[in-house]
C-alpha cells in the first residue's frame, strides 16, 4: 500500500523521498552528471555505482529486455523459451559481455623493472570479445601488445586481463584500441608500446552488406615505437612470426 503520510513522518528528509522513487538506472545517471562524468558506451562507470545497485541494475534491465521482447510481438508468457530470456540477457550484459562498464579494472600489480630490462617483446594473440556500439552484435578477433619496458613491469598474463576489461563494451574497434593503450601506459609506464587489433565484425557479417570474410585491422604505436621506425618494425615483425607459429 502506499503510504499518504508525508514523507518526513515515514522518516524520509524530502531530499530523500525523491530519490527512492527513481529508478536505479536514473539514479546512477544523475550521479555521473553530478560529478561531470561521460557515460559514453565505452566508457568504465563502475566508480559511480553504490554497493548494491548493480543487482538492482540487473532487475531493470531484465524488465526493460522484457519490454522490447513484448515489443517484437513474442509471448514471453507461453513461449517456454524465452520465458526467462530477459534475466539471462541482462545478467549476460552487466556481468560478461559489457562488463567492462560496470566492473572495476581487475588488480593489477607491477613491479619495478630491477635489472632495467630495456629489449621489445609482445604477447599475443590476445582474444578480444567486443560488441558493434552501432547495433550491439559481435566483434571478435584477436590483439598483440608489443612493449618496450619502462621503470615498471606487469605479468604477461595481465595484458590479458586488462584487454579483456576494456573490450568487453560496446565499442568502436578504433577508439578500443586507443583505450586500452591508455591503460597499458598507466599501470607500467613503457618507453615503447604498440598494439595491434584484427577483428571481424559481426554488423557486417550478418547484417547489412552480409560480407562474411572482412576483417578490420588497426594498430596504435606510442613512444619509442613512434619515434624510432626500426623499433616499429621489429614489432610487427615479431607480430608476423607470432602469426606464423599459429598456422604450422
Amino acid at each position: 500500500m502506499t503510504s499518504t503520510l508525508p514523507a518526513s513522518a515515514n522518516g524520509l528528509s524530502r531530499e530523500t523521498a525523491p530519490l527512492l522513487s527513481q529508478s536505479i538506472s536514473e539514479r546512477i545517471r544523475a550521479r555521473l552528471r553530478s560529478a561531470g562524468v561521460t557515460f559514453l558506451a565505452n566508457d568504465n562507470i563502475a566508480d559511480h555505482i553504490l554497493d548494491g545497485e548493480l543487482e538492482g541494475l540487473e532487475r531493470e534491465v531484465a524488465d526493460r529486455v522484457r519490454d522490447l521482447l513484448r515489443a517484437l510481438v513474442i509471448d514471453i508468457e507461453n513461449d517456454h523459451n524465452t520465458e526467462e530470456t530477459a534475466e539471462r540477457v541482462a545478467r549476460m550484459y552487466l556481468h560478461e559481455v559489457f562488463k567492462g562498464r560496470y566492473h572495476q579494472q581487475p588488480k593489477i600489480a607491477s613491479f619495478p623493472n630491477v635489472k632495467q630490462l630495456d629489449e621489445i617483446y609482445t604477447v599475443g594473440p590476445i582474444t578480444v570479445r567486443s560488441a558493434c556500439s552501432h547495433h550491439l552484435v559481435p566483434i571478435m578477433g584477436n590483439c598483440w601488445i608489443g612493449i618496450k619496458p619502462g621503470s615498471r613491469v606487469i605479468g604477461l598474463s595481465k595484458f590479458t586481463r586488462v584487454a579483456d576489461w576494456v573490450f568487453s563494451r560496446p565499442h568502436i574497434q578504433e577508439e578500443a584500441v586507443m583505450i586500452l593503450a591508455d591503460e597499458i601506459e598507466r599501470l607500467c609506464e613503457p618507453q615503447g608500446l604498440g598494439i595491434i587489433v584484427k577483428a571481424q565484425h559481426y554488423c557486417m557479417k550478418w547484417r547489412g552488406v552480409r560480407e562474411p570474410q572482412t576483417s578490420m585491422v588497426n594498430s596504435v604505436v606510442r613512444g619509442d615505437f613512434r619515434h624510432d621506425p626500426s623499433l616499429k618494425q621489429e614489432f610487427f615483425e615479431l607480430v608476423r612470426q607470432q602469426e606464423a607459429l599459429l598456422s604450422t
